[in-house]
């Protein structure tokens, strides 16, 4: 802070991060209000406050949104232990709570008690839409296995709108380049996963994560599922749950005959590991992605086949053939290393050598017009 005025110091200790003043949380039990453990912070809150992810004018500000496991229902409030006046210059505080109120719904509690009679409700709450898959995780702290269920829903469920209005609100937190659906769009799919828990006997759900998917026209009679949004939430993160997902997704489009293939909109890195990681699954036990075809080279055999039987187009199906050729070659035999990787290299100058041949063309073609004039 050198070189700052006395005023500018002071105004500087009113500066707080706002990904570490927001705190979120699932709640399943009433003890989970109070336990650090339970809390978790965002990745990102540029798009509500700023590139800066500053609010001004607090100090110890906490902004808490904590939602119940499973029906999503909010506690919002914000505490803070000074605040900026009229002795600071007629300087005024960010408005948080305005912003905050920007992307969540109304309807949300703002004192404890209510929020814990919400709570002792929850056991009412059930998964909206067709149960599509179950598969469970071995909980190593817990010592038992954990059963996840899968879920298709759309907005003709009774209450799903509200509790997709909520739910939307973590891309806010951990997608950096979020944005609200419009969701009276019919084309819109919604797959969320759920964890299934014990309460007291009850078995109740808890919100995992949930994926958005648009289903674009193909003239002239297909469609193509296009991945918007995916996320599963902090505290289940690097369970699988991602993979189970979007395997799920994949196999519910793959019976449908109308399906031309399966794509994303701009993929993250992340993303587009997972998605290797599935496509690889899915593909290794075709019969044209066997050791000895792979060896064969890249083929049209298996474009074909990864795309009319698992909704795959051709440039990830490439991805997918590259990734079991380096599985199925020795890369200690030298001869298998280097065609492995002259066949990457053909792959990756193919596009220049296309224009290197349109230019030799174009530049033919205006000579011959010059010598004809």
């Amino acid at each position: 802070m050198a070189g700052l005025t006395p005023m500018e110091k002071k105004l500087a200790e009113y500066k707080c991060n706002t990904n570490e003043a927001i705190q979120l949380k699932l709640v399943r039990f009433p003890e989970d209000l109070e336990d650090d453990n339970t809390t978790f912070n965002p990745e990102y809150s540029h798009q509500v406050f700023g590139d800066d992810e500053v609010a001004f004018g607090y100090k110890g500000l906490k902004i808490l949104l904590y939602y119940i496991a499973g029906n999503l229902s909010t506690l919002f409030r914000i505490e803070y232990t000074s605040k900026v006046n009229e002795k600071f210059d007629c300087v005024e505080a960010d408005d948080v709570e305005s912003k905050i109120r920007e992307i969540i719904p109304p309807g949300f509690c703002t004192n404890t008690d209510d929020f814990v009679s919400l709570l002792e409700k929850e056991v009412n709450f059930k998964p909206f839409g067709m149960l599509l898959h179950t598969y469970s995780v071995h909980n190593e702290e817990a010592g038992e296995d954990i059963a996840y269920q899968i879920y298709k829903a759309d907005m003709t469920c009774p209450g799903f709108r509200e509790y997709h209005e909520r739910l939307q609100t973590f891309l806010m937190w951990f997608i950096e380049t979020a944005s609200f659906i419009d969701v009276d769009d019919e084309r819109w799919n919604y797959f969320i996963v759920f964890e299934k828990y014990n309460k007291d006997g009850a078995t109740l759900f808890a919100t995992v994560g949930y994926m958005t998917v648009y289903n674009y026209y193909v003239y002239p009679d297909k469609t193509r599922p296009r991945v918007s949004q995916m996320l599963i939430l902090p505290p289940f993160q690097g369970e699988g749950h991602g993979a189970q997902l979007l395997e799920t997704v994949h196999r519910y489009y793959m019976s449908s005959p109308t399906v031309l293939d399966i794509t994303a909109e701009d993929p993250s890195e992340n993303y587009i590991k997972l998605r290797d990681f599935v496509l690889v699954k899915l593909c290794q036990d075709l019969l044209c992605f066997s050791p000895g075809k792979l060896m064969q080279g890249f083929s049209q055999e298996m474009v074909m086949e990864a795309q009319q039987k698992l909704k795959i187009n051709k440039q990830h199906t490439r991805r997918v053939y590259e990734i079991l050729r380096l599985r199925a070659t020795d890369m200690g035999d030298a001869e298998q290393s280097r065609s492995y990787r002259l066949d990457v290299k053909r792959r990756l100058i193919g596009p220049y050598k296309v224009y290197d041949l349109f230019d030799a063309n174009y530049v033919a073609n205006q000579l011959l017009l010059v010598m004809q004039h």
